[in-house]
């Protein structure tokens, strides 16, 4: 499994633009072969503070993900919105372990 906890904090006046952008490339996304889960969280006391929860099968599966033209348009799109530089943090599953156990919403 492939995991990586995407951190964002965005201008307060681009919030809404940047969730709808975000949600269009999820969308996308969770239809990637290689995707397993592809969630955009927003953080409840900071409402300009948000993460992207990215699930692929393997490091191809998140390479690929990179390639595809609806990422580009995203990063593209949001990048003059940041507050701050987004910032990719990978993790390893513990628990599920397998897989097949991973929920994917598509």
């Amino acid at each position: 499994m492939h995991i990586t906890f995407v951190y964002v904090k965005v201008k307060p006046e681009f919030r809404q633009q940047f969730i709808e952008a975000t949600l269009e490339n999820a969308r996308n996304s969770i239809q990637e072969p290689g995707a397993v889960r592809f969630d955009l969280l927003q953080q409840v006391d900071d409402p300009n503070s948000f993460i992207l929860l990215e699930i692929y099968r393997d490091e191809s599966g998140a390479a690929a993900h990179k390639e595809t033209p609806h990422y580009a348009r995203w990063r593209d799109t949001v990048a003059p919105w940041m507050a701050e530089p987004r910032r990719g943090v990978r993790y390893q599953a513990i628990y599920p372990a397998e897989p097949q156990k991973w929920a994917t919403p598509k």
